[in-house]
């Protein structure tokens, strides 16, 4: 399979999407924080010294998702109609677990900017608990599905 983002003589280039067809897309990822449990207690509890974490994050994430055609080369720059970050807890493994769905109408998807938002809500609450907690781990960030465009639906969780 050839990557789209060499020419014929393996330099960089954008790919050049003008003939596609626009096309609703969606795509969804998630990711984890993991942490002492006394961190989530402050997270759950509103109670961090920087003030709520996930509020802070969830508008981190959807602002990052924003400027992906600006922090990653070669990406377009996408009209995005939705970004939705969402937060659960893993009480067991003491961890903040992430989702992320990002939406346009489009001839490119939107994965880079789902990932994206994952990432920095990420790191948006490990630098607001950094000074509580240095231990934290991010990890397992991920596609979890995608649609629209050629390849249509594509399930990967």
């Amino acid at each position: 399979m050839a990557l789209g983002h060499l020419d014929e003589r393996g330099q960089a280039r954008m790919v050049d999407v003008s003939a596609k067809p626009q096309t609703l897309r969606e795509a969804v990822a998630a990711g984890e924080i993991l942490m002492q449990r006394q961190t989530l207690s402050l997270i759950q509890e509103g109670g961090a010294p920087k003030g709520d974490v996930l509020a802070v994050a969830r508008v981190a994430g959807i602002m990052a998702a924003k400027r992906v055609g600006e922090l990653i080369p070669l990406c377009h720059p996408l009209p995005l109609a939705q970004v939705a970050i969402e937060f659960s807890f893993d009480e067991e493994r003491s961890a903040v677990l992430i989702e992320a769905r990002a939406r346009c109408v489009g001839r490119t998807g939107v994965e880079m900017e789902a990932l994206t938002a994952v990432s920095v809500a990420a790191l948006t609450i490990y630098d607001m608990c950094k000074a509580v907690d240095r231990s934290m781990r991010i990890g397992n960030i991920r596609l979890i599905r995608k649609s629209g465009g050629r390849s249509g639906e594509i399930v990967l969780e």
